[in-house]
């Protein structure tokens, strides 16, 4: 296999990483952070970059992809968390959240956004959406592979002008970054959606270097690592980069979300010309990744559900991301919030414990105590963040080590791992002895 191979994967893995959803977040956090940008800044990027790579790394030393690395704690909890990571990358959050994006940036800055003008657009949007992944061909591959470097470009544009056109000072730190800005830059890297997403991405990188005659696990693994730093790189500078034109744009004025600061951005550098040039790349990217993410769920579950076809997956995809898409973007935000919370720390605990499975074997009970723990307080979290009132069991949870943090998690993680451990170890010898028995018999 050839080193430029790797570098192709690399790009690749960035192209599907890359969907127009991500630009939103690190702008808004640069509008927000102010003098606090870099510390929050790279707290995003850990979560925003570092995790999605890691996490394609674990699905390498996996056959099967995340079935089998969630099946570890069940066969069953495998199929369900899966199906999870398959419904928030899908119809639940991505794809209404990438229609919003190009409503906002290519429909917004021209015309009334009002509901109604939502809903004729995410008609329209949603059946060329189900149109097109009846029968995916390499045509949308290849718009998205012209797409991202146009969107790259794009984006760089807007960068070299802030630098000479947005002159205002740095603002002062929002109210949530005051504190503690790595942190909370950190929790807001969950907002991508990418250390999940790789869940279901990092079967195809895995495929691209098996097709490529990579077998062997030890290389399989250094081939994803390398390629993940290419990846890890280009994110980086791209976020970096946004998050640059969000602390400039904080001068200029206030914006409901990411779109509207991108658009802004384009309208005061480049007129009308460059705001419509942002807003059709874009848009295109946006549709590319709509049909790309339900292509993959109709893949998904058709295979899984009994008599369900392809045709009648992609049709209820479609009518659930029209029906989400029109309660609007900062609705979207705010509701996929609450869910993110609760499955990105079950995420990191099943990534984390792959790595280190060696050391117990894989065993299942290990397994089953860290998510269990990990579970249980990330649904606390969850709850709270969707407004749930659990104030009566909060002062209990407040006293978890890194509670401020909000990594309250991390503890009962390790607390669920070794007591599981410790049920292998009793369970260990009388399993043998039982194994022994019946072969003695």
């Amino acid at each position: 296999m050839r080193a430029r191979d790797t570098l192709f994967i690399g790009f690749t893995l960035f192209a599907l990483f890359f969907g127009a959803g991500n630009l939103i977040y690190p702008v808004s956090l640069g509008m927000e952070s102010g003098h606090s940008y870099f510390a929050a800044i790279a707290g995003f990027v850990l979560t925003g970059v570092g995790l999605p790579i890691i996490t394609i790394a674990a699905i390498s030393l996996v056959q099967n992809g995340a079935i089998q690395l969630a099946g570890r704690v069940h066969p069953m909890f495998g199929l369900l968390f899966t199906s999870m990571v398959y419904l928030v990358i899908g119809p639940f959050f991505a794809i209404p959240r990438a229609a919003n994006v190009a409503f906002e940036t290519g429909v917004v800055p021209f015309v009334n956004g009002s509901s109604l003008t939502l809903f004729i657009f995410t008609i329209v949007f949603f059946i060329l959406v189900y149109w097109v992944s009846l029968n995916p061909s390499k045509m949308v591959d290849r718009i998205g592979q012209m797409l991202t470097p146009a969107l790259f470009l794009a984006i760089l544009g807007l960068v070299i002008g802030s630098f000479f056109f947005l002159d205002g000072p740095v603002q002062s730190a929002g109210e949530k970054y005051q504190a503690q800005p790595f942190f909370t830059g950190f929790l807001e890297g969950y907002l991508t959606m990418d250390a999940i997403a790789s869940l279901a991405f990092g079967i195809i990188v895995i495929t691209s270097f098996r097709d490529r005659g990579v077998t062997n696990p030890k290389v399989l693994m250094t081939r994803t690592i390398k390629a993940g730093l290419i990846t890890a790189v280009a994110l980086t500078s791209v976020y970096v980069a946004i998050g640059w034109i969000g602390v400039k744009m904080a001068s200029e004025g206030t914006y409901d979300n990411g779109s509207a600061i991108l658009s802004g951005a384009a309208q005061i550098m480049f007129g009308q010309p460059g705001t419509i040039l942002l807003g059709v790349i874009v848009s295109l990217a946006c549709f590319t990744t709509c049909v790309g993410l339900t292509v993959a769920c109709g893949q998904f579950f058709s295979k899984r559900i009994p008599n369900m076809s392809y045709n009648a997956v992609i049709i209820i995809v479609t009518l659930i991301s029209f029906g989400i898409s029109n309660i609007g973007l900062n609705q979207i935000i705010s509701y996929s919030v609450p869910v993110l919370v609760f499955v990105y720390p079950i995420t990191i605990v099943l990534v984390a414990l792959t790595f280190i499975g060696r050391l117990f074997n894989h065993s299942t009970y290990v397994y089953r105590g860290a998510i269990l723990f990990t579970s249980v307080i990330a649904l606390y979290d969850g709850l709270v963040a969707f407004g749930v009132d659990v104030s009566s069991i909060q002062p209990l949870i407040s006293q978890l080590p890194l509670f401020e943090l909000n990594l309250s998690w991390v503890v009962p993680a390790i607390i669920g791992g070794l007591i599981g451990g410790g049920i292998q170890l009793i369970k260990q010898p009388k399993e043998q002895s039982a194994s022994k028995e019946s072969y003695q018999n």
